[in-house]
């Protein structure tokens, strides 16, 4: 690679933040987040290091299951704004350095989309095969793998015509037929609106759901919708990329990207990586982490890995066994009311590593440096936690913290008014907002931007050759990146005490040094590439390979 590519392939090096328009911002006092609140915020997230923001659905909604529920795929919902807020939004955003990619829901709708309002009413109804149908009563017993013990089944019975439609969600949100070639255009119709404003590409919600063809449909391949999204969005915008919410072992993950040279997602959420890793805090040993991540299958160079360590929904651990389950939950969701649907936890990352801020340091050093992009969930940068009072996945879906003022500085609305309150336990915002952390150098908001313009000025960490390097210090991981602009050696303390570390570079040539890029200690390799030295509890490190006569600035 060449430094230039880095522009041209921008999602392999950015740095993702993730928001939900309705509880960062109140602008206007009416309670509810809103565009331009976003717009007034956009320069705090460019010094932040932020350099593509994800915003999650603002399309109009019911917002029963917090705005995936859509009723218009070319609307803004109008508690939010209006058409012209997000061309702002996107427009400052973009002189800011900052791409915009939005969520994709096309797996269902709301039932209160007009479409579904035709077609559940009558089998003639021209968008009758928008949706899928059933004359005969479904099987009894059956369960919705999605929310356990929530929703009743994948099937709802519609009184106007006697049928049953499907749903791989909640009943109010009926799932599309995408072996219709009129969804499929819409579909396309949409993505072409989008882009059409400035957006740079889309997170695609729930992609094996989105591909699954109705029993006795004529489709011979369902990748093929995929493939032909990817070609309709290159064909209109060359830099435009599809991020995919994918939750399957890597083997299944690899047909998502495409066989030989891609052409299906641009990028994939790594599910199995994130289990791993908090597999790996719960032992307080890498070995899980470093398992999974020497098992990722090889990528097609436009393709890459999204790495999180929290997102908008329940905490996942479906990949994990039983056992290993338990483990995690018995480190870090003791009680039973943090834990949703048998396989996930309900908490932010902070309240699991009971505040500690070594590890929680610690835990985000190594995010930004496993191969791949990093995603943050707005409102890891300050440490966040979660509201406990709220149910289930709510409870992390509170309002940004600004300040230590009422509501956090969210809005002067209401408690009522509010979409959901802010923690009041020592995550509450007197204790944890954005503006006492601006003024203290020593806050996780300073070191994320550490982190961020570390991450921006050291490219193979999203391009390069992954190598976990061998060493005898316990619960330790070293791993480093390589690639034709650099090398950088990452090394993370995963125990609560120090540790003597030694390792090994043979391969590189007499007079390379290791440059710690958080604090710009320069370490010699000795005549044989080693170095020792002591980590401390929770100790990290980024380690630049500094080669003789290389000339990049370190």
């Amino acid at each position: 690679m060449r430094i230039t590519d880095t522009s041209d392939l921008w999602w392999k090096s950015a740095v993702i933040y993730c928001l939900d328009v309705e509880t960062f911002l109140d602008s206007n006092g009416d309670g509810v987040g809103d565009l331009q609140g976003l717009a007034s915020r956009i320069d705090y997230l460019a010094q932040l290091g932020v350099t593509c923001l994800w915003l999650m659905p603002f399309y109009p909604t019911p917002d029963r299951d917090d705005g995936y529920d859509v009723t218009d795929f070319y609307g803004v919902d109008p508690r939010l704004g209006t058409h012209g807020d997000l061309v702002e939004v996107i427009r400052t955003a973009r002189d800011r350095g900052m791409r915009v990619i939005v969520d994709l829901v096309v797996n269902h709708t709301s039932d209160r989309h007009p479409w579904f309002r035709s077609a559940k009413r009558s089998p003639s109804s021209p968008y009758r095969d928008f949706y899928v149908w059933r004359s005969d009563p479904p099987p009894p017993g059956q369960k919705n793998p999605v929310f356990p013990g929530e929703a009743d089944g994948i099937w709802t019975r519609e009184d106007a015509t006697g049928e049953w439609y499907m749903h791989s969600f909640y009943p109010h949100q009926p799932d599309l037929n995408i072996a219709n070639p009129a969804v499929r255009d819409e579909i396309a119709k949409t993505v072409g609106f989008w882009l059409q404003l400035g957006i740079s590409g889309f997170r695609v919600d729930a992609v094996p759901f989105l591909l699954e063809v109705p029993e006795g449909a004529e489709m011979a391949d369902p990748h093929d919708m995929l493939r032909d999204i990817r070609r309709f969005l290159q064909r209109r915008s060359s830099e435009a990329v599809l991020l995919g919410e994918v939750n399957l072992p890597y083997e299944e993950q690899t047909a998502y990207f495409g066989t030989d040279n891609g052409q299906e997602l641009t990028m994939q959420f790594d599910f199995v990586g994130m289990q791993e890793f908090y597999l790996s805090l719960a032992r307080q040993d890498p070995t899980p982490l470093a398992a999974a991540l020497a098992s990722r299958p090889s990528l097609p160079v436009e393709a890459q890995w999204a790495n999180f360590l929290r997102n908008h929904d329940e905490l996942t651990l479906d990949q994990l066994t039983d056992e290993e389950r338990q483990e995690v939950f018995e480190a870090f969701a003791p009680d039973e009311s943090q834990r949703v649907y048998g396989r996930g936890i309900t908490r932010r990352l902070p309240p699991m590593l009971e505040g500690d801020p070594r590890r929680i340091r610690m835990a985000y050093s190594l995010l930004f440096t496993l191969p791949g992009t990093p995603v943050i969930f707005y409102g890891e940068e300050i440490g966040m936690g979660e509201n406990a009072d709220l149910d289930k996945r709510h409870a992390v879906r509170t309002p940004m913290q600004w300040s230590a003022e009422r509501h956090g500085g969210f809005s002067s609305a209401p408690p009522s008014r509010l979409p959901a309150l802010p923690p009041g336990d020592g995550y509450a915002p007197v204790h944890v907002n954005v503006a006492d952390q601006l003024e203290d150098r020593d806050s996780l908001l300073h070191f994320f931007r550490d982190l961020t313009s570390r991450y921006r000025i050291s490219p193979e960490l999203g391009w390069g050759e992954l190598e976990i390097i061998a060493h005898d210090a316990p619960g330790v991981l070293v791993h480093s990146l390589r690639a034709d602009v650099g090398r950088t050696v990452a090394v993370h303390n995963f125990t609560d005490v120090p540790v003597l570390l030694g390792f090994a570079l043979p391969d590189e040539p007499e007079g390379t040094t290791l440059v710690d890029i958080l604090d710009s200690e320069r370490l010699p390799l000795d005549d044989r590439g080693g170095i020792e030295f002591t980590l401390p509890a929770y100790g990290y490190r980024w380690l630049r390979v500094s080669r003789p006569g290389d000339g990049r600035v370190t």
